[in-house]
This record gives structure tokens, sequence and C-alpha cells, in this order.
């Protein structure tokens, strides 16, 4: 069965191309990211020599990667990121590559807006040589929690949805392992940021590339709608007259299956049982 259409892939590309040029004026959340993706990998033992970066919408990740010896491939879905780092437009359920290409994929702040992840993680397992390793990070589940009240606020019985549907922690582990990753592993942490209005957090969503690219244009935002869901907004505050707002990443990690990876023990397989082990010690 083929994945719902919820995003617009053309759409999508095109916030990422309008927000290229000023991206390093709000690439907090991306680089939060990729600066735990990258102390993650530090801590790999392996060399994984061939490397794709996926979202490349500074040239952060290929230098870091480079700057230790591997051979970087970079893909975004946006033409404009794509061409800057001599690499491939491409979204991330249709990877132009053949399979077993990769020792190292790295997907930075993508997934959250791909049509079929299941299938963007089938992919980049399928993409990686035996015991290759994926990481990822991405938005998830309980991100802009007061934009998204603050909104719904505004348009009140007619409120439309203008913020993307999100993945918690849960269903991407459990993805990655449907996916066929061995050792899979995923985790989140939340990023707190604070704004002095509502346009200024949504200034910052534009200029990361991160307006909605939904499939079903929802009702534009009247000036009355903005009005209304500003005050919101503010009404939240802090004394200081700035409102936190939440970001809650998900992080993911999976090998590629390897004959040489350690494998759990086969149910049953013990020949002593808990009780006589602790029974023992005593």
């Amino acid at each position: 069965m083929s994945a719902p259409v919820v995003f617009d892939p053309a759409l999508r590309a095109r916030r990422r191309d309008r927000a290229a040029p000023g991206f390093a004026d709000h690439d907090f959340l991306y680089r939060a990211m990729l600066d735990e993706l990258l102390d993650r990998l530090g801590d790999v033992q392996r060399n994984l020599p061939d490397a794709l970066v996926i979202g490349c919408p500074d040239d952060s990740a290929r230098m870091a990667l480079s700057a230790m010896g591997k051979a970087v491939t970079c893909v975004d879905p946006g033409a404009v990121n794509a061409a800057a780092r001599g690499g491939i437009q491409a979204q991330e359920d249709a990877l132009p590559f053949a399979e077993g290409s990769f020792d190292l994929i790295l997907c930075c702040g993508t997934l959250d807006s791909v049509n079929d992840l299941p299938g963007a993680l089938i992919q980049m397992r399928r993409l990686l040589r035996p015991d290759g390793l994926m990481l990822a990070a991405f938005a998830g589940a309980g991100s802009l929690p007061r934009l998204r009240a603050a909104l719904m606020a505004g348009e009140g019985d007619r409120a439309g949805q203008h913020i993307h549907p999100q993945v918690d922690v849960r269903a991407a582990g459990d993805l990655l392992s449907r996916a066929g990753f061995a050792m899979p592993v995923a985790d989140g942490d939340t990023l707190t940021v604070r704004y002095s209005s509502l346009f200024a957090l949504m200034d910052d969503l534009r200029g990361m590339g991160a307006g909605q690219a939904l499939m079903s244009r929802p009702p534009m935002l009247t000036r009355a709608v903005l009005a209304r869901a500003a005050a919101h907004f503010a009404a939240a505050a802090d004394p200081d007259g700035k409102t936190s707002e939440r970001i809650a990443v998900i992080y993911l990690s999976g090998w590629a299956p390897d004959p040489s990876q350690a494998k759990p023990a086969r149910r049953g397989s013990a020949t002593v049982s808990l009780a006589q082990a602790l029974k023992s010690k005593e």
C-alpha cells in the first residue's frame, strides 16, 4: 500500500529554497541537532568512510565529516541547498542510490515532513553496507504547543491544521525495528526557546524552512486571526515579556545487520534461573 500523501514535496522544497539565503540567522535548531548527532558519532569506534548527509541547509555537516576523513555525498529536498553543497535534490523516501552505497547516513532535521517515513527508513537501511550506521534527528510530538494553542485560539471554532502531524519517540523506535535496523535506539530531548512575540516565532520557522507544507492547504490566517493568536501567545509570557516555546527533538540510531554483531540470547536458553543466581550471590 502506498503511503498517504500528507506533505507537498514541491512546496516543501520551495520553503527550504526560500530560507537558504538567510538560514544562518535561524539555524539554532539545526545546530543543536547536528551537534548532538556528531557527538554520538564521536563515540563510535569505527571508520565508516563513505557518508551520506540528508538535509544540508549549510556546509557544517559536510565539513565536519570531511574533517574526519570521510567521503561525503549530500542530499537535500531543496534544489538550492543541494546545489550549494554539490549534492543531489531528492526526497528521503526516493533516494537515488544503489543498495549498499554508504557506511554512514546522517539525516538532520528533515524526517518530520516526509510522506513515507517507514519507507524512508527502509531505504536508508538498504543504502547502508553491512554494519553501517544511520543517525537521524528531527522535531517530534510535543513540539510547538504554544504556537498550536495560539492558532487555535485565534481561529476559534473554524481552526485549520497549520502545524504538521508529529511522530512520538515510541512510534519512531517501532519504525526503526520494522525497517530492519539492528540495535535500534530512539530517544528524545527538549529544546526551550523564548520569544518576544508570536511573529518572532513564526519568522524563525520560516527562516529555517519549516513553514507548513501540507498537501491540504489550511485557511489563510487573516489579520484578525493573527491578532487574536498573538494576544493569546503574549498572555502566556513570563514576567520579562517573553513566552517559552518547546521543541521536542527525536534522535534515532540503527545499524545495518551484519553477522559480526552481538545478538541477544535466545529466549529460554539460560541454564540458571534468576532466583538461583541471586541465591548463589547471597
